[in-house]
């Protein structure tokens, strides 16, 4: 489980699916002698997608085509979309590339397919196909998370009560979780986290163990990946 730059301030992405950070799988779709090089990755705007995009220009700079399709999140609005034919008949990799990306769910997700042409005109029909498939391919290829924002509270408690407390909540993962503790010479500070921004339970639980002397106070969020 990772941190993710999401921003739940913004909204809240509990639930929603990207691709893990970092590079994934290419695959390779041979068509009647052309080659269909996929590959998919994690950007979280649209600048994010076009350096992607230009990256598998540049390893490939003597292929025919980089076609490509996009989404990225946009906080209280619709999702900003793009994609691109690069010289192929018109609607017959880009859209259908789009497509394929929409069926899946993803967010914050770019895929470009590159194509190496084997000499044998395939037709539209035949390019919306391969297209389809490079992409289905690349995707399905690739590593994903979940997204899930925890929300994070302080917490106080005399020196004495904090290794029984932190061993009693560490039993209840993973409603509350200890993110971390700090000591002091009078009294430790436990970090916890929830799934959920309303503090009664967590309030009814504390007073169960502390005899009403521990209260938690709110110290923000953040969100966490977990692979699908």
């Amino acid at each position: 489980m990772s941190t993710s730059s999401f921003s739940p301030a913004d909204a809240d992405p509990s639930g929603v699916i990207t691709l893990a950070r970092g590079e994934q799988p290419e695959t390779d779709l041979e068509v009647k002698r052309s080659h269909f090089l996929g590959q998919a990755a994690r950007t979280d705007d649209e600048a994010a997608a076009r350096v992607f995009i230009a990256a598998v220009r540049a390893r490939y700079p003597d292929a025919r085509h980089h076609c490509s399709a996009f989404t990225v999140a946009v906080p209280g609005a619709q999702p900003i979309e793009r994609s691109s034919d690069d010289g192929e008949p018109s609607g017959t990799a880009g859209g259908p590339m789009l497509d394929v990306l929409r069926g899946t769910g993803l967010t914050n997700t770019t895929v470009v397919v590159t194509r190496y042409f084997g000499g044998t005109l395939l037709g539209t029909g035949g390019l919306a196909r391969a297209y389809t498939q490079a992409a289905t391919q690349a995707l399905e290829a690739a590593a994903r998370v979940r997204l899930a924002t925890r929300y994070l509270w302080k917490v106080r408690v005399a020196v004495a009560d904090a290794g029984r407390l932190e061993g009693q909540l560490r039993g209840r993962a993973p409603e509350i979780a200890v993110e971390e503790t700090n000591w002091t010479a009078t009294h430790a500070v436990l970090t916890l986290s929830t799934g959920s921004a309303d503090p009664t339970g967590l309030t009814e639980q504390l007073a169960a163990l502390t005899a009403g002397a521990a209260v938690p106070e709110p110290a923000g969020s953040r969100v966490v990946e977990s692979p699908v």
